[in-house]
């Protein structure tokens, strides 16, 4: 071969490597959640379905438990392009957003059933919002159903009145108001070093959550109410999707509406499993009596109406359809 041909076929073999780094792409995402997350299991599931049908074209380096953003901030990194994708906790958002509120308000969604109904009503809300900012909703998780840790049995409405009861937001801060509780609102973080402090004395969150904060170490009973079944979201920024080629974004699309379905079963499975978990560290694991039941829904029904005066049009349209679904 001469001097002339070698220089011609390392050149082409050179701009093949150069094709091939080209058509390789690598997106960052970050979440807030840790690997123990049901959340972060199903992140995973979808990272690796789309690297597995691209053939790694796309790959997807994930950065959980907020080391590369923290949760409230992952939102506009994306939609600022600072990240292509991240995993969000959509209540977060509820000052930007009625529509953010809306399941966080105690007795809206309050099984699983009814919240992949709400899921389905606001998709196209969601889809029109979202688009405007600049980001497509992929991927909803939902939350499992909350309920009350405490020390001792909670037997009645009366065994809430004064006490101290860390919760996670507005809604919740109203809800525990209503019972007569004592309600803050705390940073997961913060939890520890609020029991130390005695600055809470019970929680009011998932089994998820119980679990991740170690709540036995601070309280003996888990009394589950469902209640609400909150939304996380899997977002892309539009321009990093749209910047793939057609088939891969079909791909990236088709694999997000298959971890929204997982999502719910994975969801259903952690809670069973973390109230085990809870049992098997010696808490009491059962049931909210009824009248503390009725009382949320009483406490909720309210706080719809409130929430309907100050939702747009659209978004009171998406509530309406989404109580003819469900009959209530």
């Amino acid at each position: 071969m001469t001097v002339t041909c070698r220089k011609i076929a390392f050149a082409g073999l050179l701009a093949l490597a150069a094709g091939a780094a080209q058509a390789e792409t690598t997106w960052t995402m970050a979440s807030g959640y840790p690997e123990s997350s049901f959340l972060t299991k199903t992140t995973r599931e979808f990272i690796e379905a789309v690297e597995e049908r691209t053939d790694g074209e796309l790959k997807i380096d994930l950065r959980p438990n907020d080391t590369l953003i923290k949760l409230a901030n992952i939102k506009r990194a994306v939609q600022s392009g600072q990240i292509p994708i991240g995993a969000i906790r959509m209540g977060i958002y509820g000052n930007e957003q009625e529509m953010f509120n809306l399941d966080n308000i105690p007795g809206v969604g309050s099984t699983y059933d009814k919240a992949w109904t709400l899921m389905e009503k606001q998709k196209p809300f969601y889809d029109e919002w979202f688009g405007k900012n600049g980001m497509e909703v992929l991927t909803y998780m939902a939350w499992p159903g909350q309920g009350f840790y405490t020390t001792g049995p909670l037997e009645s409405l009366s065994d809430l009145e004064g006490i101290k009861l860390r919760i996670y937001s507005k809604q919740t801060q109203i809800m525990g108001e209503e019972l007569g509780a004592e309600a803050i609102i705390l940073p997961f973080a913060e939890i520890p070093q609020a029991f130390a402090t005695g600055m809470i004395e019970a929680l009011w969150t998932s089994a998820q959550s119980g679990t991740d904060v170690q709540a036995w170490d601070y309280l003996d009973t888990f009394s589950y109410t469902g209640t609400m079944h909150n939304k996380n979201a899997i977002i892309v920024n539009q321009r990093a999707l749209r910047a793939l080629p057609e088939e891969i974004q079909q791909i990236v699309r088709e694999e997000g509406e298959k971890a929204t379905a997982r999502a719910w079963e994975n969801s259903k499975q952690a809670s069973k499993e973390r109230e085990q978990m809870l049992a098997d560290n010696g808490m009491t694991v059962t049931k909210a009596p009824q009248e503390v039941i009725d009382r949320i829904d009483e406490i909720g029904k309210g706080m719809v109406a409130d929430w309907m005066k100050g939702a747009s049009e659209k978004e009171q349209a998406v509530y309406k359809a989404y109580e003819a679904a469900i009959g209530d």
